[in-house]
């Protein structure tokens, strides 16, 4: 085996990254996502590409939030392995994986390969979630009218409910900021992507019954690649009544009253209540995705 050349790329040679097979489609699937030059790396063996990845972030970061493209070439997992081990951006990679992956042997054996090679550089799987797409065609969910909805313009104020909202949840990312430092710190990653989304801050609500009881939290946004579910979560002391549903239906109609041509969600594959929410409100499955931690966060 020849030895591999593992580089970076820039404007002049960016078209060496178009040089791999897409099999599963993340092409499609990131084509409103844009990625840096300098983000992009690739795998040479004899002059010819055979792995690549692109890491990703908001317009304004100065590292990359994740790594969301990842491709290798027929039998070349340990040069997919060394590329990811040996990059300087160890930051989690979100595998992208159409609907169903596993059902066809071409989209198993691609996303089979990748996670191999995942594992092989050391990253260790988080959670695997649904990506949701709602579109008008898929009809706007009626309101259940059963909760009053208002803005809150104090951060302390949600921050308080998303304690509250995280001191029991089902979700993997909130689960394990809690591990590593406790519920307080759940909290502000949420309020820390809220503020990252470039949606106005206005938009975030609180919703409440007749009587003023808190039942939770709903923030439409927009993230840079678009209208988004930013968040859905109910106060342990509401749950049980299907709020959640009357959460993400005011969600869908406040982002579709602003224009959504189209609205993106995700839950995890374990949180049963939240996947049945979205299917019950319309939003259908287009993707799934496996969220790997890198070496150096596990």
């Amino acid at each position: 085996m020849t030895d591999l050349v593992i580089r970076a790329l820039d404007e002049n040679d960016a078209h060496l990254f178009d040089t791999l097979p897409d099999p599963l489609g993340v092409g499609r699937a990131l084509a409103r996502a844009t990625h840096r030059p300098d983000w992009k790396r690739v795998v040479l063996r004899d002059g010819r590409v055979v792995a690549r990845a692109a890491w990703w972030g908001g317009p304004d970061d100065e590292t990359p939030v994740n790594i969301n493209w990842f491709d290798i070439a027929d039998g070349e997992e340990d040069a997919g392995a060394e590329l990811l081990r040996t990059s300087p951006f160890q930051v989690e990679y979100e595998l992208i994986l159409p609907a169903g992956w596993r059902d066809d042997p071409r989209t198993r054996a691609a996303g089979e390969a990748r996670i191999r090679a995942a594992k092989a550089a050391g990253m260790e799987v988080l959670v695997e979630r649904y990506q949701y797409r709602w579109t008008p065609d898929c009809g706007l969910p009626e309101r259940p009218g059963r909760l009053v909805f208002r803005p809150e313009p104090d951060d302390a104020v949600f921050f308080d409910a998303l304690r509250r909202i995280h001191s029991a949840t089902l979700d993997a990312h909130a689960l394990r900021a809690i591990a590593e430092d406790g519920v307080d710190r759940a909290a502000q990653e949420e309020l820390d992507f809220f503020h990252w989304c470039p949606s106005p801050r206005a938009w975030w609500q609180l919703a409440y019954t007749p009587d003023g009881e808190l039942v939770g939290i709903h923030v439409p946004a927009h993230n840079p690649s678009g209208p988004c579910v930013g968040f859905i979560g109910v106060v342990p002391e509401q749950r049980g009544r299907g709020y959640a549903y009357d959460l993400l239906v005011e969600c869908t109609h406040q982002l579709a009253e602003r224009g959504a041509e189209f609205i993106a969600g995700a839950t995890d594959q374990g949180n049963f209540p939240m996947a049945a929410n979205f299917a019950k409100a319309g939003h259908p499955v287009v993707q799934e995705r496996i969220h790997f931690l890198p070496a150096s966060q596990h």
